[in-house]
Parts: structure tokens; sequence; C-alpha cells
């Protein structure tokens, strides 16, 4: 599928079936990889970054055991659970007038050419203010025409957070549709390691995952020989 990052969480000692996760930008599994190599240390985590379409695709060609993507998704095939949804900021020049306030709302964008990248997250139904004389490819295109004068940008947090730049703020757009995380794998039997998975996304503790534990026997007390007999 062609993904644009590639890393192995920790590096393994010897050539291993490695857990395969896909990651969409703006999304950190850093938390979940540190769970993951405390608790199944024999199993390299291994996290590839792409956009939604190509982990989607990847998890149901089983190319990848999991993905944290943003929805939709196309569900044929897959299970998916949601897991967070993401703040709707829109990015501006540091000195522009959306700034006086904590937060925007649409209304405040009515006026506005509103960057429209092709890659955009979020599940318009009206889009806000003016659109381009044409729509940049990418949002890092869109964030160069922002910082540029040229509009603003609607986008999740994550993602604005990701391009950050010095010379642009961001505020909360409230009434904006948002951008929700969820975790996605092909809709088969759960292997341990997928268990384990969801149980760390989840929250659950060593404790209370539903991944088979060793169980601890305890060692078994020899008892003293019976005398038998009549003493004499």
């Amino acid at each position: 599928m062609g993904p644009r990052y590639r890393a192995r969480y920790p590096a393994p000692v010897t050539e291993q079936r490695a857990f395969r996760l896909g990651y969409v930008p703006g999304v950190t599994p850093d938390k979940w990889a540190r769970m993951w190599a405390e608790r199944r240390p024999h199993v390299p985590l291994e996290l590839t970054l792409a956009p939604t379409d190509e982990v989607v695709t990847a998890v149901r060609a089983t190319e990848l055991d999991a993905g944290l993507v943003r929805a939709p998704i196309d569900r044929v095939g897959l299970h998916a659970i949601p897991l967070y949804t993401e703040t709707t900021v829109v990015v501006v020049p540091k000195d522009h007038v959306v700034t006086a306030a904590d937060e925007a709302t649409l209304d405040d964008l009515a006026d506005e050419i509103v960057q429209r990248p092709q890659d955009d997250t979020l599940p318009w139904t009206d889009r806000p203010g003016r659109a381009a004389v044409s729509d940049p490819e990418t949002t890092a295109d869109a964030i160069e025409l922002v910082a540029a004068g040229v509009g603003v940008l609607v986008l999740p947090l994550s993602l604005a957070r990701l391009h950050h730049r010095r010379d642009l703020t961001h505020r909360p757009l409230r009434d904006a549709p948002q951008s929700g995380i969820v975790l996605t794998w092909p809709d088969a039997e759960n292997s341990e390691d997928m268990e384990e998975f969801i149980g760390i996304v989840r929250g659950r503790t060593v404790n209370s995952s539903r991944t088979p534990r060793p169980v601890k026997t305890q060692p078994v007390r020899k008892q003293p020989p019976r005398r038998t007999g009549r003493r004499r």
C-alpha cells in the first residue's frame, strides 16, 4: 500500500511475528505503544503511518492487524470501536480578528475564504465561508496558504498541532462537525494480541484484561510418610 512511514517499537532481538498497527496523521500511539511493550514484550509492535483510506484497505487485506483511523469508514469486513472525539479548530494568522475571542463560531467565518484541502477529514454538510479559487491538495498545503494570508483553515486540533507554525494560531470552533478516532480490525475471531490491544486502548488494567495469563501454581508440599505398625 506504500506507507509513508514505518517504525518498530521496540526493536526485536530476533525476527518474530509482530503486531502490525496502522495510524493516521495526528494520532499519537506512543502511550499505547509503551503499555504494549510492558504487557507483550515478546511481540514487537510495528507502527505504520498512512492516511485513513490506506490504513483501512491494509487492515481489510490483513496487511495490518489493526488501525487507528478517522471516522467515518466503510465497515464492510471490519470491526470498529470509537475511542475519542477530536476538538475542531480554525487556524488563522496570529493577528487575525478571530483571535480576539477564546473561541469562534461558523458565523464568524461567513466572509472568510475557508481553505478546503482534498484530504479534509471533517464530515461537512454545509461548509462555512467562501471557497478559494482552487482547493489545495493537502492539509500541509492549506497551512502554507493560511500562513501567506490566503484564508483560514478548519481542521481537528490534533492536525493543527501536527502542522504548528509560530506565525499561526488556532481557536476552538463551535457548531462545526467533529472528527472521531476509531480502532478498526478484521471481522474475524480475535487473537490474543488483538484482545490485548483492545484492552490497552480501552484502559483495561493488566488484571482486567481478557488476554489469558499464565496460572501460577502453588508448590505441592510433601507430607511425611505415615507410620504404621505398633511401637515397641
